[in-house]
């Protein structure tokens, strides 16, 4: 190449070069000028934008970003090109299901298993399961067990379940409770507290007491009257469930255990333990005590009188007075 003609192309690239740095010059000027008039707030950039800028950053390379860039950092354009390259070999929408969760009614079985045989283990389940056609492994029975809240069977054989024990008392089983009543006296609206004790088989109640402010010996004399040997509600009972009430004090326990009757004092906040006590509650204020208006405190221990011993069939069933 004859030496004017490399002399021309010299010269055409070198003023080729100062063109393209005039221009980045100005670029970076303008980005200068920008961001001041963001006034320092940053930029909110789509997706599409972060996009665009991570594939032409990557091309420039981190020397050249450090240069030119005046958005953001030359690491946060990289940043943006390695998350693209990892969506392009994101292969999560394609991944298949493992393995198959156990069907619901297996698990139930698993459970009611457990529940009915408290000294049955993870292997003995798994047995009675595989003599029923279903072939699941020992860890997917300990995984269900776990799930539910239900101990391993050294564990699990060491406390009686509340309705296995109820089960098996269930023929002298009573419960206690007490409600209130709003009476229209002639000294204004009064409350009173009516102690009432319900047989679990058969439903049967008995009103043992009303009174406006029930104190330690009236529930003692309630309690008497009770266990009495000939017509005591409780004299065919071995159970009495109550609450944490303080009227059940520690001397109305024990005129109930030396007649034979054991009380069982229910844990704090457990409502569902006496459900059928709680049942009659809500029965008898829902269907007589909301839609009726007691006129003095002789008319409501008349009423009581009347209907001593009121029955009533099934949980769901309403008493009246």
């Amino acid at each position: 190449m004859p030496k004017l003609l490399q002399f021309f192309v010299l010269m055409l690239a070198g003023w080729l070069n100062r063109q393209q740095e005039d221009r980045i010059a100005y670029l970076r000027e303008e980005n200068l000028v920008l961001r001041e008039q963001l006034g320092g707030r940053p930029l909110r950039l789509s997706d599409v934008q972060r996009r665009r800028l991570a594939v032409r950053g990557k091309k420039l390379g981190r020397r050249a970003l450090a240069e030119v860039a005046g958005i953001v950092t030359p690491d946060t354009i990289l940043r943006w090109y390695r998350g693209l390259i990892a969506k392009k070999y994101d292969g999560s929408a394609r991944r298949r299901q493992g393995r198959p969760m156990t069907p619901q009614d297996v698990a139930e079985l698993v459970v009611r298993m457990a529940r009915e045989n408290p000294k049955w283990g993870y292997t003995r389940i798994r047995g009675a399961l595989g003599n029923l056609g279903h072939e699941i492994a020992r860890n997917t029975v300990k995984r269900i067990l776990e799930e539910h809240g239900i101990e391993p069977a050294p564990e699990r054989s060491r406390r009686t379940p509340w309705k296995t024990f109820q089960r098996a008392h269930w023929e002298g089983m009573t419960a206690t409770d007490l409600f209130t009543v709003e009476v229209l006296t002639l000294r204004g609206l009064e409350r009173f507290f009516v102690l009432f004790v319900i047989e679990l088989k058969t439903r049967r109640v008995e009103i043992a007491g009303i009174h406006p402010q029930p104190y330690g010996d009236w529930m003692e004399q309630m309690a008497r009257n009770l266990t009495d040997a000939i017509d005591g509600f409780l004299r065919s009972a071995r159970y009495l469930i109550h609450d944490r009430d303080p009227l059940f004090t520690r001397a109305f326990c024990e005129i109930l255990r030396s007649s034979g009757v054991q009380p069982i004092r229910l844990p704090p906040r457990s409502p569902n333990l006496n459900a059928y006590a709680e049942r009659f509650v809500r029965s008898i204020k829902e269907e007589c005590l909301n839609r009726v208006v007691v006129l003095g405190e002789s008319l409501l221990k008349h009423r009581h009188r009347r209907t001593r011993v009121p029955k009533f069939s099934g949980a769901d069933a309403s008493v009246g007075y």
